[in-house]
């Protein structure tokens, strides 16, 4: 037996099916949203409906952006012979957090899978490919995720790059500030340690 109404059980289906939220946040937040005042939640639709509409890939390095180059790409501030290549635009926003990274980026919105058939062709590799052929970058920096998928796609990378003499380094990964050694993985701790830097 449903316990609410037609309308409010299809804005809790809605709801749930957003990444992240579960049956209770989606009762939860349909029952914000139909108490809200009705501005407020016409002002929600609509940057919804504004964002899906008018929000696309950066002509440059594929991250989302609302404008033909997104304020990265576009900025004269940047170091563009210096490329770091990230699996998603929330890898980019998490770089851009810190304030020290001055270069620009290449989002390849994904990473190599074969187990979920995602392959080289489905992420933007042709795209990196393409910006390198234009000479102009001395450096490209591989920030995937050091998970199976993110080290497979590093190393399909630097094979790409490799033959057009282009530096290709990776980030190091290891202990992090705060973590206790004695939790940490064996992998995690011989990066740490391959990755060591002096004092």
């Amino acid at each position: 037996m449903d316990l609410y109404s037609g309308k409010i059980n299809k804005l809790i289906e809605e709801l749930s099916a957003l990444p992240g939220i579960g049956n209770k946040s989606a009762s939860r937040l349909a029952f914000y949203l139909v108490n809200e005042p009705r501005e407020h939640v016409e002002r929600l639709t609509a940057a919804i409906t504004d964002a899906r509409q008018n929000v696309r890939f950066c002509r440059e390095c594929f991250t989302l952006t609302d404008e033909e180059l997104c304020p990265v790409c576009s900025s004269e501030k940047r170091d563009h012979s210096t490329i770091m290549v990230v699996e998603n635009s929330r890898d980019l926003a998490a770089y851009e957090k810190t304030g020290r990274y001055m270069g620009v980026y290449h989002v390849l919105h994904g990473a190599i899978s074969p187990m979920l058939g995602i392959g080289p062709d489905d992420i933007k590799l042709k795209e990196l490919m393409a910006r390198l052929s234009r000479g102009d970058v001395s450096e490209v920096i591989i920030a995937t995720n050091s998970s199976l998928e993110g080290e497979t796609t590093a190393m399909y990378i630097s094979k790409l790059i490799k033959p057009t003499g282009i530096k290709t380094t990776r980030i190091a990964t290891g202990v992090p500030v705060g973590g206790d050694l004695e939790n940490i993985d064996e992998v995690t701790l011989l990066r740490a340690l391959d990755g060591r830097t002096e004092l």
